[in-house]
């Protein structure tokens, strides 16, 4: 693990991601069209007798990433326990006024929560946290956004910050995971960064750092176990054992495989939320040796080859606004694989059907056609 850096660098990096203009695009505008509809779920559950619909749109749960075993969560919600369980969570603190509950009465509920949710529907303190605290977006985002294991333990580590005890119940991680937050906000304040103003954007902010510049969690290191988070896979020996893990004929992933080495590209398709994107990582993961040399990029409407390839993006240089020339993450992953050249290396590209290809791609687009 890489040596931990001060609180002043850190808020460098958190002032680098600001200029780059991809917080509101790229994090909290989608974050908080997100709450908006599960904030519509919440006040027709408190209102309403019966099984608690979550309507909010599944490819948006799914590009959060933190919404883990979602079918068998609404299934549960529809029976009477979740139901009650998920009134508990969103309960206002004052019924006549709708105020809404202090950081100690959300840690006592996430608690109880998890307590009433069977083992069978998500396992693992970290795992069912990150679905939790995806319905708590339905309170307030700005004051209980979204948590993802592997991201903290790195931006924990990353700036030096005490781990969560190894055996943190839901409650304590998040409440953990609140006061770093709240930290990011303290120091980028005192260094006249006016952003992050709130939990929702020092999370974001967080989530931007880290992506941008990885820290490896030690295997031995005292962490919290997330099982079910695909972001780091485990590596699966061979395509036989993955085959197994996956539920998939051993044929299928070879003949992907074959297809692989011959047109150098596939694409999965298939309805949402079946899978597609974990698969396609996992097996990515397997044939490269290592997570390590899988890259994951998302494509939206307003997605072009400046994001995609390389442009101009707005920064800072010597204190002054300006703007530089970005790769983006093709021309990252390709030097990273000059780096390796014995070994395969993979760009995942999810949602491609949003994206505009020809926009996104430019000249690159005549590539596509080309066989090996």
């Amino acid at each position: 693990m890489a040596e931990a850096i001060t609180w002043e660098e850190y808020v460098g990096l958190a002032r680098r991601y600001l200029a780059t203009g991809k917080l509101d695009d790229d994090e909290l505008n989608r974050k908080r069209s997100i709450a908006a509809e599960l904030r519509r779920d919440r006040e027709r559950a408190l209102t309403h007798r019966g099984p608690v619909s979550i309507t909010a749109r599944t490819a948006d749960l799914h590009w959060l990433d933190y919404w883990a075993n979602m079918d068998a969560v609404r299934r549960w919600l529809d029976t009477e326990g979740g139901a009650e369980a998920a009134r508990a969570l969103w309960a206002r603190e004052d019924r006549t006024e709708g105020q809404l509950p202090p950081d100690g009465a959300v840690i006592a509920r996430i608690r109880a929560f998890s307590s009433s949710m069977p083992a069978d529907v998500i396992s693992g303190a970290g795992s069912r946290l990150r679905t939790i605290s995806v319905l708590l977006m339905a309170l307030d985002a700005e004051r209980f956004p979204p948590f993802k294991t592997k991201q903290l333990n790195n931006a924990y580590q990353h700036i030096g910050y005490h781990m969560p005890p190894h055996d943190a119940d839901e409650g304590t991680l998040y409440e953990h995971a609140l006061g770093f937050f709240d930290r990011v906000i303290e120091e980028s304040a005192a260094r006249e960064l006016q952003r992050p103003s709130n939990r929702l954007e020092a999370q974001s902010v967080v989530w931007g750092i880290e992506y941008d510049l990885p820290v490896e969690v030690e295997e031995n290191a005292d962490v919290v176990d997330d099982a079910a988070d695909v972001s780091d896979p485990q590596l699966p020996p061979d395509l036989g054992v993955l085959a197994e893990e996956l539920l998939f004929d051993i044929d299928c992933l070879r003949t992907i495989e074959k297809l692989l080495d011959d047109k150098r590209q596939v694409i999965f398709t298939g309805p949402p939320g079946t899978g597609k994107t974990y698969v396609a990582r996992r097996l990515a993961a397997c044939l490269a040796g290592s997570p390590k040399r899988v890259r994951l990029v998302q494509f939206h409407p307003s997605y072009a080859y400046e994001d995609f390839v390389q442009g101009f993006r707005p920064s800072l240089q010597q204190g002054q606004p300006n703007f530089a020339l970005k790769s983006g993450p093709l021309l990252e992953a390709e030097d990273q694989a000059r780096g390796e050249r014995n070994v395969k290396h993979f760009l995942v590209i999810d949602e491609i059907n949003r994206g505009n290809l020809a926009k996104v791609f430019g000249e690159l687009y005549f590539l596509l056609g080309i066989p090996r």
